[in-house]
């Protein structure tokens, strides 16, 4: 992602945090960013000026984040607009609110310069990410597993110091030492800083003022709490050190069950701020599985209703009833079928999705489910004249009929809305093993679209599409242990969709 190119809008009533924010934002490459104090401001600006995504601290006078969130959401002109919102702290019901009214992400304060690479990066992909698993409850910095220790930075230039301290935490979190302060101020600028520093003020060099200072100064090291660990016990020294943000002063000689029990409390505190962002990504993707699930099951029930009504229009037209009445019928009650088909498949994408799908597998003959899907995309799209040419011997899949139903529905209906008026969509089966459908059509898919096909919303020339449909068949797919792929030819002006699903074995 180049950022770069990317035109920010920040806005925050304080100061020094619209200076951090930028200053992280260019510390990520990027340079047009904007700064104001309230949402108001940001509104004027917003209509006078083109931008590509706001972040926005939540409580501020005037218009607060999540006023400003709402009238972006209300502004035709604005309503695209990705919109992060930043905050320190925040109830569970506000969060919900920002959450109904658009919000792109939440992002916790404080934050790294990483984190919020992530998060404005999703937000300006769409992107959709997996709920973050909440931490528990264990101690130090909360149930984290072996592989994600905390990471406690010791900073001392006395071996047997780093060695002493080393020793008291290493079985808890993973420790680094640091023997000088410009390596300490190396490690805190690293793309992996630790979550505490634990530094001793008294080093040859740069010592640990100016290290504290140089770190704060520093966007993708301000946030880290620093424990000071020095023999220094003047009011003098430890004004200093609060003044350049320790959240603590540990004296030497160091008493070990004294600086663990400091420890363990701000690591706590730190697992507490992990828990909170991890809640509201939770939060957030689990509205956004809805939303998904929802889009998806308008978007898939729209194309056997749209064929139901072209096979009723066609068959009250047609003078010659009797002949025709009985298998229009049937036709009839197929695309209903299929209709009420989506509907159970919205639950079981949902499963897919969290991981408790249980497929359950059976004799599955592709032919007559291609036919039908066929017939039912035809009259869909009569008015565009695409004919659909299937070849399909008489093969059976070891696969769920409903999800196969579902993913050559989608897969037919985008190929017949992509082929040009009058062309041909062509449907062939394999006999391979595993089988191969094979669906090809004239036309390609935009450069735009063509790395993330069959990710979720990934659509482009639509201006009701809801990039659902690929991303469905993909899920529903891979759930039976099948395989998907797309591949567009400029040279010859053509698409082709591969789907394998796993041969019934008599």
């Amino acid at each position: 992602m180049q950022l770069d190119k990317i035109n920010f809008l920040v806005v925050d009533d304080v100061p020094a945090m619209c200076q951090l924010t930028a200053g992280q934002l260019r510390s990520l490459g990027a340079t047009a960013i904007t700064t104001v104090s309230n949402g108001e401001d940001a509104l004027r600006q917003l209509r006078m000026r083109s931008f590509d995504i706001v972040l926005s601290d939540w409580n501020m006078p005037v218009m607060d984040g999540l006023a400003l969130l709402r009238n972006i959401r209300a502004d035709p002109q604005l309503s695209h607009l990705p919109v992060v919102m930043v905050t320190a702290d925040a109830e569970r019901e506000r969060i919900t609110q920002a959450i109904s009214a658009g919000v792109s992400d939440l992002l916790v304060k404080p934050y790294t310069s990483a984190r919020l690479a992530d998060k404005i990066g999703g937000a300006l992909s769409g992107r959709r990410r997996s709920p973050s698993p909440a931490l528990g409850e264990g101690a130090a910095a909360g149930a984290r597993s072996a592989k994600q220790k905390a990471t406690l930075l010791v900073v001392d230039d006395t071996p047997d110091n780093v060695r002493l301290i080393a020793d008291l935490f290493s079985d808890e979190y993973r420790v680094r030492v640091a023997h000088s302060g410009e390596k300490a101020l190396a490690v805190c600028k690293s793309d992996s800083p630790p979550d505490l520093v634990l530094l001793d003020v008294m080093m040859p060099g740069m010592d640990g003022f100016e290290v504290a200072h140089h770190m704060r100064d520093y966007p993708g090291s301000a946030h880290i709490p620093v424990i000071f660990v020095t023999a220094l016990s003047d009011a003098a020294s430890r004004q200093r050190g609060m003044h350049l943000g320790a959240v603590d002063f540990v004296t030497k000689p160091i008493d070990p069950d004294t600086l663990r029990l400091r420890v363990h409390n701000f690591m706590r505190h730190i697992a507490i701020h992990l828990e909170r962002q991890a809640e509201y990504d939770t939060l957030l993707n689990a509205a956004r599985m809805r939303e998904d699930v929802e889009a998806m099951l308008r978007h898939d029930v729209r194309a056997p209703l749209a064929g139901l009504v072209g096979l009723v229009r066609e068959l009250a037209a047609d003078p010659a009833l009797p002949p025709a009445h009985a298998a229009r019928v049937q036709m009839i009650e197929s695309a209903a079928m299929q209709a009420l088909n989506t509907v159970r498949l919205s639950s079981a994408v949902l499963n897919i999705e969290n991981g408790i799908f249980r497929p359950q597998p059976e004799p599955v003959a592709l032919a007559p489910i291609l036919q039908q899907v066929s017939e039912v995309a035809r009259a869909a799209l009569g008015s565009k004249q695409v004919k659909v040419e299937l070849n399909a011997a008489p093969l059976y899949a070891h696969a769920e009929l409903a999800l196969c139903q579902a993913i050559f529905q989608n897969l037919l209906n985008n190929a017949c809305e992509a082929a040009p008026e009058g062309s041909t969509v062509k449907v062939t089966l394999w006999d391979e093993s595993p089988l191969r459908v094979v669906i090809e059509n004239a036309g390609v898919v935009s450069e735009l679209i063509r790395d993330s096909f069959f990710e979720r919303h990934a659509t482009a020339g639509k201006t009701r599409g809801s990039g659902i449909g690929t991303y469905s068949a993909k899920l529903l797919t891979e759930a039976q242990d099948g395989s998907i792929s797309m591949a567009t030819d400029d040279a010859q002006n053509r698409t082709v969709l591969t789907v394998q699903l796993p041969r019934h074995q008599d």
